[in-house]
């Protein structure tokens, strides 16, 4: 047995079971099946700042999309209490307070249920490689790996929609587009929630996925492996 294999069979023996059943979902994932065949995770973190070398969640909410209908009662959300303090800047965006996280739960004791969630679907959010790079930074840490789920970003998707409908006309250095989640949600008519709460983001985030995904079906996009190939929107986050 080679050196990788070796360094391959040893890391994998560390991964926690919930992040090995993570893993075992996406081993023959398969691109080209209709959208509407897979299952989806929307999902929003709210943090103490937005570097997650030092950053903490102090919030996690996601919501399941099956059939490209949201089950609303199929939902996670929790606080989460950060090692360090909360800081102030932090509290005046998402509103929560140092008391609020007081006897919340460290994360490393709502991550395995957190992951069971979001096993079996491809997780969408809006900008959700900063999520992401939040999350994956617990599961390294308490878990033994990232998570294996490939990801949708929304506000790439809304970018693709924008290029689709002006055509000739689209800018993407047009600083007066608002690709904020409120404002699209606004722009296009959609149910509006509390911002910057996790749950209420995740749930604005998935009627903004589902609009944009119906539009984009009605230019042909049916498959997963479309959609790739079309905005460049997903990618695999190991």
């Amino acid at each position: 047995m080679g050196l990788l294999q070796l360094l391959t069979t040893f890391f994998k023996k560390k991964r926690h079971p919930v992040l090995e059943d993570n893993h075992f979902y996406f081993q023959d994932f398969d691109q080209d099946r209709p959208l509407n065949e897979y299952e989806f995770v929307v999902y929003d973190s709210e943090l103490t700042g937005l570097n997650p070398r030092k950053d903490e969640i102090v919030s996690l909410g996601a919501v399941r999309i099956r059939d490209l209908k949201i089950i609303p009662q199929e939902n996670f959300y929790c606080f989460v209490k950060p090692r360090g303090d909360l800081p102030k800047d932090s509290t005046l965006i998402h509103r929560i307070t140092p008391e609020q996280i007081q006897n919340a739960p460290p994360i490393q004791e709502v991550l395995e249920d957190f992951v069971r969630f979001c096993n079996g679907g491809l997780i969408v959010g809006h900008y959700i490689d900063l999520d992401m790079a939040f999350i994956n930074k617990v599961t390294k840490r308490y878990l033994g790996g990232p998570l294996a789920n490939p990801c949708i970003d929304t506000l790439r998707l809304a970018q693709l929609y924008k290029e689709e409908e002006w055509g000739n006309y689209y800018d993407q250095f047009n600083y007066n587009v608002s690709y904020n989640l409120a404002d699209l949600a606004a722009e296009y008519g959609l149910p509006e929630f509390e911002e910057h709460d996790a749950l209420g983001d995740a749930f604005q985030t998935a009627y903004l996925f589902l609009f944009l995904i119906r539009k984009l079906k009605k230019g042909g996009i049916t498959t997963l492996k479309e959609l790739y190939l079309a905005g460049r929107s997903w990618r695999w986050l190991f």
